[in-house]
């Protein structure tokens, strides 16, 4: 809290945020060229198969370029009056960027060689690991039958990250399949979290302690925007694995980083704030953790491994009732967008009432223009 009082309590460092976030998607937006040439060079090159839907050779790698948006957006924070305060803090930074360069060359080397589903795993439970390493694990829970909150042992806490980090990477990998959608719901998804984390860094008065997973969020935000606009449909490059991994990692660093943000819960609406992590949690990635469970339930039952790929996905299933691949992949932007900042507006708004009819209406929506092709056939 002293380092809290370099900073007047009425002043939100948005300034600096914004700022971060835009050097994030300046960097990504820049470097995509040069690294997509490079990939071309060395043979990282998505080529068609019978489950894709692209049809010509497209380049990968564009997670590199991704992250090197976040690295900058970080190295500016840390150049920033209130943002370096942040770093001075905790060592927490310092363990998601060791995790985001070890998962970010786990998934190149995917891009480029084909790695095998349990050198992923090993790879993506390290990152996580090195994560809790520096204090980024989930410290508290919310007590659903007394109130409160429930403290976690460090062995406890260590193992819940770690589970939701390997969920959470492996779901964005999962539902990257069409052009610009990983990056557009990793967008939505940071956008949501920079949102709730806003409102953290507004409860506790600008103490230091908060300002970390605010930034992780809007750097997220930055790269994902910077990247978009060379992602979308027709796509001249794909993330990768590179890409949507650690787009589910800095996910899961900003949502476990925020679960413990919170100390004095009092009333109802601390419940539903200290739940907001979890909350923010399962809307941003309720597609893509659908997906996957459905994924892992069919090839099951088929007799056959959770990870062998196949043509049955959402975004499949969209394109085969008669959606194009950006109106298939603009329904799926508007699900997550009801979905994760429903969340968040339940955690920041009084009126809970007020809030559910609104995502009750978007819902609403999001049914009747997902199945406006199906009706059309018929």
């Amino acid at each position: 809290m002293l380092l809290a009082q370099a900073l007047p309590a009425q002043i939100l460092p948005i300034k600096e945020y914004l700022l971060a976030g835009m050097t994030a998607a300046v960097v990504t937006f820049l470097l995509v060229g040069p690294v997509r040439v490079l990939a071309l060079q060395v043979g990282a090159v998505a080529w068609p198969r019978g489950r894709d839907v692209h049809v010509t050779p497209t380049a990968r790698w564009g997670g590199i370029a991704m992250l090197a948006g976040v690295l900058c957006g970080i190295a500016m924070a840390n150049q920033l009056p209130a943002m370096r305060l942040a770093f001075a803090y905790s060592e927490e930074m310092v363990g998601v960027v060791l995790a985001s360069l070890i998962l970010v060359t786990v998934g190149a080397l995917d891009d480029r060689y084909e790695l095998d589903a349990l050198t992923k795993l090993a790879g993506q439970t390290t990152a996580a690991g090195v994560m809790t390493l520096f204090g980024v694990q989930w410290t508290v829970l919310p007590d659903v039958f007394f109130g409160g909150q429930v403290g976690l042992g460090r062995e406890q806490g260590v193992l819940l990250t770690v589970l939701l980090t390997v969920a959470l990477v492996n779901a964005m990998n999962f539902v990257d399949g069409l052009d610009g959608l990983a990056a557009g719901i990793g967008l939505i998804a940071a956008g949501a979290t920079a949102l709730f984390t806003m409102g953290l860094v507004l409860r506790n008065g600008n103490d230091p302690f908060v300002f970390t997973p605010a930034l992780i969020a809007f750097v997220l935000a930055g790269a994902c925007l910077g990247f978009l606009p060379h992602n979308f449909n027709p796509a001249r490059i794909f993330m990768g694995d590179s890409g949507s991994m650690l787009i589910g990692l800095l996910l899961a660093a900003a949502t476990t980083m925020a679960s413990g943000r919170l100390t004095d819960v009092t009333t109802g609406g601390d419940l539903l704030a200290l739940f907001a992590p979890l909350i923010v949690l399962a809307a941003v990635v309720f597609i893509p953790v659908l997906d996957l469970l459905m994924a892992v339930v069919r090839r099951t039952r088929a007799g056959r491994s959770p990870f062998a790929p196949d043509k049955m996905h959402l975004h499949h299933r969209l394109l085969e009732i008669g959606h194009s691949q950006r109106r298939a992949v603009l329904l799926i932007y508007l699900w997550a967008g009801v979905l994760a900042f429903g969340a968040v507006a339940l955690a920041l708004i009084d009126d809970p009432f007020v809030v559910l009819w609104a995502v009750g209406v978007g819902l609403v929506v999001a049914v009747l223009a997902s199945s406006v092709p199906r009706a059309r056939m018929r």
